[in-house]
C-alpha cells in the first residue's frame, strides 16, 4: 500500500461532502436514530458549510489516496478553527475518518503520524481530538497511539445529545 496524503482543494468540494457522508453514516448507522443521522449529515456536510470550511485559512482538509483511490480524509484545525477554546499551542483533528473497506490496514495510524508532523511544523505543544464515548475501537486506538482523556464536551447528532472524550497527547 502506498498512500498519498494530498490538501483537498475547493474544487473538490463535491468529492469531499461524498466521503463524508459515506463515513459518517458507515461509522455511526448501528448506533444512531437514522433520522438524526441524517439531519447531522444534512447540517454539517452540506455543501455551503464545506466550502466555508475549506475557505477558512485555519482549517486543513486532506484526501489519502492509495493508488490513485481516494480511501479517507482528515480535517485539522489550528487556532480559533478549534471547535472548543484550547490555545493557539494546539492542534485539532477535528475528522479522521476512514473508509470501510480500508479499515484496519494502517491509514488512521499514518494519519496521525501526519497530524503530529503538521502539529510540530506550526510549533505546536500538543494535539488533541474528541472521540465518542462508545466508538471503543477508536478509543483503544487513541490510547494506543498514547493520547490521553483529559476532558469532555457535548457532540449533537441531530436531536440527541452524545458525550465525547477529549483526548491530547504532548509533543515532545
Amino acid at each position: 500500500m502506498t498512500l498519498e496524503i494530498l490538501p483537498v482543494s475547493r474544487e473538490q468540494v463535491e468529492e469531499l461532502q461524498k466521503i463524508s457522508q459515506e463515513t459518517f453514516f458507515d461509522t455511526f448507522e448501528k448506533y444512531n436514530d437514522a433520522a438524526n443521522l441524517l439531519s447531522y449529515m444534512e447540517q454539517n456536510y452540506c455543501l455551503e458549510k464545506l466550502i466555508h470550511e475549506l475557505d477558512n485559512k485555519e482549517s486543513f482538509f486532506s484526501f489519502v489516496y492509495d493508488d490513485n483511490q481516494l480511501v479517507a480524509y482528515m480535517k485539522l484545525n489550528i487556532d480559533s478553527a478549534q471547535s472548543e477554546e484550547l490555545g493557539t499551542d494546539s492542534l485539532e483533528i477535528e475528522r479522521i475518518y476512514v473508509r470501510k473497506k480500508f479499515k484496519r490496514l494502517g491509514i488512521g495510524k499514518r494519519l496521525l503520524e501526519y497530524a503530529l508532523e503538521c502539529a510540530q511544523q506550526k510549533n505546536k505543544t500538543f494535539i488533541w481530538l474528541g472521540v465518542w464515548e462508545h466508538n471503543l475501537d477508536a478509543l483503544n486506538f487513541y490510547e494506543k497511539m498514547g493520547f490521553a482523556c483529559f476532558s469532555e464536551h457535548t457532540f449533537k447528532v441531530g436531536q440527541e445529545k452524545q458525550r465525547d472524550l477529549l483526548m491530547k497527547k504532548v509533543l515532545l
